[in-house]
């Protein structure tokens, strides 16, 4: 399996430091590279949530963390880099600058990976003399806990550069899923895009507040998507007669005026002030890092849970979790002494 010896974060952010924090908890050295005199600090304070939450969920242990240097210029950290991921904002003219700049400076055998969220690769690969390994590698943050990484390729994308990829990802301790045909906004922002519209709809006609709609989700459908994703839960909920019974059963409410989906709120202030307001009043006193502190304990808890389902073989996100703890457990004996 490919192997991943030295890696280069392009912007460290929310997803560029996760994205950091993954792959130095796998032992791998990283060079970032971010313009902002802050980001050691608020990539610092990131890893302390990401060594806490691995230290719950790897008990046996660790491998030796990889050392993280922030060079001064692009051209220096992706150097000798085996993946580069950029992860800057999301600006079709900040992309082509910054991959321009890799692309001239990175090795000729080096992956490209962009975690951008909805731009096509191929809008981005006109930057690059070598287009051909370049591909979106989308995450979900938190990068180092959530697994899922979308792989999507361009019109000038390589096979070979599809398939190095999904060996990259996959060393460590992700779930690669290539997907098919080049989209904007890929699958999961597309899901993730139809149910935002449909609560801002809701939130605004004061249907519901922001907390209560996080309650409906997360003590209903949420669970019940968490480990057995969206048709695989309606297959059981269409009983002994199975997915067909379900879809002759509920396909005719499509029809029926229970969605604003092709309709979009106006984003004004007035919308804008109230979801923030309820959002206060929903978090209280707690700081984003308490918010991110009881999310990665929850996830943890979660896959671990699932880890032990399916008579110890675990089940979905908790088969990866399984088996990707097994592996650092056996890289932490490799220390040396």
């Amino acid at each position: 399996m490919a192997k991943i010896s030295k890696a280069a974060c392009i912007g460290g952010g929310v997803i560029g430091a996760g994205w950091a924090a993954r792959l130095l908890l796998n032992g791998i050295d990283v060079a970032l590279y971010d313009p902002d005199p802050q980001a050691c600090r608020k990539v610092g304070e990131v890893m302390d949530g990401a060594r806490r939450a691995y230290e719950k969920m790897a008990p046996d242990g660790l491998p030796a963390e990889g050392r993280i240097t922030y060079p001064a210029t692009i051209a220096e950290a992706v150097a000798d880099a085996d993946l580069i991921q950029e992860s800057v904002p999301e600006r079709l003219d900040l992309k082509h600058k910054v991959l321009a700049e890799i692309d001239a400076h990175a090795r000729p055998d080096a992956l490209i990976g962009s975690s951008t969220s909805g731009i096509k690769p191929t809008d981005m690969a006109t930057a690059l003399k070598r287009p051909e390994r370049l591909v979106v590698a989308h995450p979900f943050n938190p990068v180092y806990l959530l697994p899922l990484v979308e792989i999507v390729g361009g019109e000038n994308t390589g096979a070979e550069a599809i398939a190095n990829a999904k060996e990259l990802y996959a060393s460590i301790g992700m779930k690669p899923v290539v997907i098919r045909k080049e989209i904007e906004a890929f699958v999961g922002d597309r899901l993730l895009e139809a149910v935002w519209r449909e609560a801002l709809w809701l939130i605004k006609d004061g249907v519901t507040t922001v907390e209560e709609l996080d309650d409906i989700m997360r003590y209903s459908f949420g669970l019940r998507w968490a480990q057995m994703g969206l048709f695989q839960t309606y297959r059981v909920a269409g009983g002994e007669a199975g997915m067909r019974h379900f879809m002759e059963q509920f396909g005719p409410c499509l029809s029926w005026p229970w969605t604003k989906l092709m309709d979009v709120p106006e984003f004004n202030d007035e919308l804008v002030d109230l979801i923030v307001t309820q959002s206060d009043e929903q978090t209280g006193d707690l700081s984003i890092r308490d918010l991110e502190r009881i999310r990665d304990d929850n996830l943890v808890a979660m896959m671990d849970a699932l880890s032990r389902q399916n008579g110890g073989a675990g089940w979905g996100a908790g088969a990866l979790q399984k088996d990707y703890v097994a592996k650092l457990a056996a890289r932490a004996k490799e220390k040396t002494p």
